[in-house]
């Protein structure tokens, strides 16, 4: 609840790995042009019974030399990556040196769906032949949900609150929420925020398993397709993405260059199915939100979707959509860079972050006829579109019925 106590809260700088590019300037090369990360997983087809081979993966990702081996040590590609992303952000807001980063008054709140694949693997021998020769001391801390979280706590030295959201696709939405909460309320003054997933087939097979993963594996760059009649399931991808969230004051006392503020937000579960959308939850955390940030739907001006492409997700989420805000100009990023999981909702406010300043925004990619069950919301489509607003809706939807909504306003 809203009281007139509560501090402003604003996003100072941004990090970003990702399929698409590190910097803005590549993303949206990458966005305009309308090109897909997608791509052919030629190494998934030795996977006996898998049947999607299609993943948005990032080339030859690596660590600068600054990072030694004993730094490393204690993270897999999912740290790695959050850890990169944050450093970037730290560096855009102008507080890489700044000691209120290695104070009290600095949190984390990050997440991802799962830990490093690679670590679990360790474990196996132990449990099929009964032997421990795999393991050792930076297992654990390899593979753990929270290893990204606390990779970036430790590196750079925070050591105020700690939030872990390994809440699968509402893991960097919830992050920045919390973030939000946390600085809002006065708990915090700076909050580092944001998610990183690590692309792994195992997590394809999970979607697969369900016949929620796309099969058009001779055509990778006709799919994902986002509410579209024709689409067959999402695909997979990776990255992370870092916001730096601070009170407004503070960040005005320093000089910082604020990228834009978050207003609201709201978090809720639908206690209903563990991977179907409940319409009625879906549509009460958008509203929830929108009350927290003071706005109607006349405010709203573009809707980041969650769009995964999934036959009955883009159903409600789409319908519930329209029930908030109404027919409101809205588009997936997925269908760029794959469901990037527990980075997408860090990335997905980092990118319409910047198109909104831009007053444009990327069109949903293979949107060639809407689903006649999806709500007729103003679907951008086929080429990038011309908007200007002062403020933007964010939503995800996870497995468990988890919810999310944020609301950004241009500053």
């Amino acid at each position: 609840m809203n009281s007139n106590n509560d501090r402003r809260v604003v996003i100072t700088g941004a990090g970003v790995v990702s399929a698409l590019g590190d910097e803005w300037s590549q993303v949206k090369s990458a966005l305009q042009s309308m090109k897909s990360a997608v791509c052919y997983m030629e190494d998934w087809k030795k996977y006996e019974g898998l049947g999607t081979y299609l993943a948005a993966p990032i080339h030859d990702f690596a660590l600068p030399d600054h990072y030694t081996k004993k730094k490393k040590r204690s993270m897999g590609r999912v740290a790695q990556m959050g850890v990169l992303a944050t450093e970037r952000a730290l560096a855009d807001a102008g507080l890489t040196d700044d000691p209120v980063i290695r104070s009290s008054a600095t949190g984390v709140a990050y997440g991802s769906a799962t830990g490093s694949s690679e670590a679990a693997l360790e474990f196996a021998p132990m449990l099929e032949n009964f032997s421990t020769s795999r393991i050792n001391s930076s297992t654990y801390l390899r593979m753990m949900n929270h290893t990204a979280a606390v990779n970036i706590s430790v590196y750079f030295g925070t050591q105020g609150r700690m939030y872990t959201t390994s809440s699968a696709c509402t893991a960097g939405s919830q992050a920045i929420g919390y973030a939000y909460e946390a600085i809002k309320f006065g708990q915090q003054d700076v909050m580092i925020a944001g998610g990183a997933e690590e692309l792994c087939p195992s997590q394809a097979a999970v979607f697969d398993t369900l016949f929620a993963a796309s099969t058009k594996n001779d055509t990778p760059e006709a799919t994902p397709r986002p509410y579209d009649r024709d689409r067959d399931g999402l695909v997979l991808g990776e990255g992370a993405c870092t916001l730096i969230l601070e009170s407004y004051e503070h960040a005005k006392a320093r000089g910082a260059n604020i990228l834009a503020e978050v207003t609201g937000y709201a978090t809720n579960t639908d206690g209903a199915y563990l991977v179907k959308p409940n319409p009625e939850t879906v549509q009460r955390v958008m509203a929830s939100a929108m009350k927290d940030a003071g706005v109607t739907a006349d405010d709203i001006g573009y809707v980041s979707a969650h769009g995964t492409a999934t036959q009955h997700g883009d159903i409600v989420e789409s319908n519930a959509t329209y029930q908030v805000v109404g027919a409101k100009p809205i588009s997936s990023l997925k269908s760029y860079t794959g469901h990037t999981l527990g980075a997408c909702g860090s990335f997905e406010v980092w990118a319409t972050i910047n198109m909104m300043k831009e007053n444009w925004f990327a069109p949903t990619l293979n949107l060639d006829n809407v689903d006649p069950d999806c709500a007729p919301l103003d679907y951008i489509r086929q080429e990038c579109r011309e908007i200007k607003t002062d403020c933007f809706m964010s939503n995800n939807l996870a497995f468990g019925g988890i919810n999310t909504s944020l609301i950004i306003k241009r500053v």
